[in-house]
């Protein structure tokens, strides 16, 4: 039992000292950069934008469900113009919120609302930590970094494909990132929704930990995708597969464009918001032509190029404003808003560090209910890192802290504390202070608060160099969630027998 005033903090018995696990919320509200015109501005282009210009959509059966609603579908170049009215009415049937529950009831995380969910980095085909350096993705690293994502109470779900293993055959992998994702961590995972057979394979899987049927999971959704419009205004067929396959399910789905302001759409920030809306747009009427009501969430991934070598660049100021902007039209739409927490820097560095601040401020103020690549990125999505995971749990506790409320109880407001001080006094040995000496601030695993000399003498390592010893030391002490007796085995059996299905290719 904790004495009053006290905060109860979750520390391992011997390992890094963090926060519990909790459902996050957004105490204190949203930032507007955009007027309430402005947002009606960018609405409108967007509609124009699907009536007059369309998208160009690869599947056949994605665009007969267009062509059923009423838009107007040229099957020979795949191109389909959507009017408002179609817009509207799929809008009509989203919901605003949902519950991912994975194989740990007890992780089950809620979206929408001022909810926050943090996810793990997705998809880069490098690692990197100091000890072993930079190498291709493998599935060594893979289970670590999802062994990370268990130990760490602020990773709430992890990515699609961690940190993609490319010694695996590429049409099968998925098969053996489910089995990783199931056995060495309870939480939610996002599927790999390019086609139908590797969503309904990450589906059946979470099922199957479960212990419960594919239509228990329409009603109770368990895993969740991301679905990349190629911009501009292209999706193939294999994403619009993955997207029915998950909307048929009842699985949730973030649609989110890859808009990158002078490559993948004009160079200014309104233009890039009227293309990735439009975009957004077409796929969540998708979603919903594919099953009304299915979760979706409205996805964002606007940033910009350097205009010198075209390369992407991440926590610029246009890709933070980006953000709670694209928040603002979430909102206009009533749907969860899905953003992401990124940088372009190829170390683990100050641009690393300050880069990844101003995307990860740039979400929570729009109001973001889920924080994709929120641990772990690196290299614009390229590289998946051991130390960069440790320094973004460090941020992502400070994030937490800061979005907590003030409680201004009568205990908190400490007015007869500070009668007991006298005028010139301290309140170190005040009982008000002593009852909470332990407790009354966050207190970080990585910084070090010490003196020079003491810092000094003790090998002046930076930040990054004490994350090695975090990472290392959370695997050290990391403990595999069990089963339910006969999951384990039913689990490989499947993914035995998909695997036959399937076949092999060269990785």
């Amino acid at each position: 039992m904790t004495r009053r005033g006290r905060r109860p903090r979750a520390t391992l018995p011997t390992g890094v000292p963090q926060l519990p696990w909790r459902q996050v919320t957004n105490s204190h509200g949203t930032l507007d950069v955009l007027r309430p015109e402005q947002v009606d501005q960018i609405h409108e282009g967007s509609l124009r934008v699907l009536e007059e210009y369309g998208i160009r959509l690869l599947s056949a059966p994605a665009r007969k469900l267009f062509e059923q609603a009423g838009a107007i579908v040229d099957h020979d170049t795949g191109l389909v113009r959507v009017g408002r009215d179609v817009i509207e009415a799929t809008l009509a049937t989203t919901i605003p919120e949902f519950t991912l529950t994975p194989r740990n009831p007890e992780r089950a995380i809620r979206f929408g609302g001022n909810n926050l969910i943090f996810g793990l980095v997705s998809g880069p085909p490098a690692v990197h930590d100091r000890i072993n350096g930079r190498r291709p993705s493998n599935l060594a690293d893979y289970k670590n970094f999802v062994r990370l994502a268990h130990y760490f109470n602020a990773i709430h779900v992890l990515g699609n494909q961690v940190s993609a293993p490319i010694e695996l055959a590429a049409n099968n992998r998925h098969l053996d990132c489910y089995l990783a994702n199931i056995t060495h961590c309870d939480l939610s995972y996002n599927c790999t929704a390019i086609g139908r057979g590797r969503a309904l394979d990450g589906i059946e899987m979470m099922a199957i930990s479960r212990g419960v049927s594919l239509d228990e999971m329409v009603e109770s959704p368990g895993v969740l995708t991301v679905i990349n419009v190629n911009s501009p205004r292209l999706v193939d067929d294999a994403m619009a597969e993955g997207l029915m396959t998950m909307a048929e399910f009842g699985q949730p789905v973030a649609v989110t464009p890859f808009t990158l302001m002078g490559a993948m759409t004009p160079t200014t920030l309104a233009a890039a918001l009227v293309q990735q809306n439009a975009e957004a747009l077409f796929g969540i009427a998708l979603v919903q032509l594919t099953r009304p009501g299915a979760p979706v969430l409205y996805g964002s991934f606007t940033s910009n190029v350097d205009m010198r070598s075209g390369s992407p660049a991440f926590g610029t100021p246009e890709n933070a404003k980006a953000n709670v902007a694209a928040g603002q039209l979430a909102r206009r739409y009533r749907l969860p808003y899905r953003s992401s927490n990124a940088n372009a820097s190829n170390a683990v560095d100050a641009q690393a560090t300050y880069e990844t601040q101003m995307a990860l401020w740039g979400a929570v103020l729009g109001g973001a209910n889920l924080i994709h690549h929120a641990a772990g990125w690196m290299e614009g999505g390229l590289q998946a890192s051991y130390e960069k995971l440790v320094l973004d749990v460090e941020m992502l506790q400070h994030m937490m802290e800061f979005l907590a409320p003030i409680d201004t109880s009568d205990d908190q407001l400490g007015i007869d504390a500070i009668g007991r001080v006298p005028a010139g006094g301290h309140f170190f040995g005040d009982e008000h202070t002593m009852a909470r000496y332990d407790s009354a601030f966050y207190a970080p695993f990585l910084s070090d608060w010490r003196n020079w000399e003491q810092w000094n003498e003790d090998g002046a390592r930076t930040a990054t160099e004490r994350a090695t010893d975090v990472w290392q030391k959370a695997l050290a002490d990391y403990e595999e969630p069990p089963l339910c007796v006969g999951v384990a085995e039913e689990l490989e059996a499947y993914v035995a027998r998909r695997k036959a299905e399937i076949g092999d290719d060269e990785p």
